[in-house]
């Protein structure tokens, strides 16, 4: 298999030293990272690319005990290869069980069974707010997206919600068009209180992983940038964002990818690179 490494001299943020050439592409560095913020976990609902490749990542190395569930219905499955979509029957492979997809919702994530309700975005704000729905006006929208699909209710009922998505200007939004799952709302406080009022099981969201770096939430609901990837620094961090970004100090260099992960990407989750060249 070729394998599409480009070199990157531009060192961290904070970084010292020669500069820092990468054997690994964003996509892996960013699937890695995502795959490292699961450990401990134990049961994750997941849908199809990054996040699926990311949650068996982790299931073969920091989460040996994770459960995935997908939104088809199937419980604790153990795919034989990467799912081409929500319905491949490959899913079912080794699952624990296989339900209605009424049952998975009602009795699973509403039951409040699961820790970690893995989601992508095509645009998100700075409490974590997600849109999946139209770019644009609801009306008279730029773009139609799928939609919610599960993801509203699974950012509602999953103990945490985590993010995984490529930065941009366009996906990292002052003001989302459109709020198809709810993070942090206008902030933490009134999140909390209307999770209370509506009797939402979930935290909202606890991490959100990009391509050029790895954000938790602090204690206003705000994204906190905490740690930056190989290559990437705070100005391209700060040019990809609708806002000013929250940093940690100090700011962490998020560790690269061993070569054991990059092994279990390139051989086993994704050997034609349909997801991380």
């Amino acid at each position: 298999m070729s394998e599409p490494r480009a070199k990157n001299p531009t060192p961290a943020a904070g970084a010292a030293g020669p500069p820092i050439t990468r054997s690994f592409s964003k996509s892996e560095m960013m699937i890695v990272a995502a795959a490292r913020e699961l450990a401990g976990q134990r049961v994750c609902f997941v849908g199809v690319g990054l996040p699926n490749i990311a949650v068996n990542l982790a299931r073969l190395t920091v989460a040996p005990d994770l459960e995935l569930v997908y939104e088809a219905g199937a419980f604790g499955a153990v795919p034989a290869r990467l799912p081409l979509s929500i319905g491949d029957p490959t899913i079912v492979t080794g699952a624990t069980a296989v339900v209605s997809m009424f049952e998975l919702f009602s009795f699973y994530l509403q039951g409040g069974l699961v820790d970690v309700g893995f989601l992508g975005a095509a645009q998100i704000d700075r409490f974590g707010n997600i849109n999946s729905t139209v770019i644009g006006d609801y009306e008279h929208p730029k773009t139609r997206l799928p939609g919610s699909g599960g993801a509203c209710e699974i950012a509602i009922n999953a103990r945490q919600v985590f993010v995984i998505m490529r930065q941009s200007k366009r996906s990292f939004v002052d003001r989302i068009d459109f709020r198809t799952s709810p993070g942090n709302l206008g902030g933490a406080e009134a999140a909390a209180r209307i999770r209370r009022e509506e009797g939402w099981l979930g935290r909202g969201p606890s991490v959100v992983v990009t391509d050029l770096g790895v954000y938790h939430f602090d204690e206003s609901g705000e994204m906190r940038l905490d740690s930056i990837h190989p290559g990437a620094t705070l100005e391209v961090v700060r040019e990809t964002m609708g806002w000013e970004p929250r940093v940690a100090q100090p700011l962490a260099t998020t560790p690269a990818p061993t070569p054991e992960e990059l092994r279990l990407i390139r051989e086993h989750l994704d050997p034609d690179g349909a997801y991380t060249k």
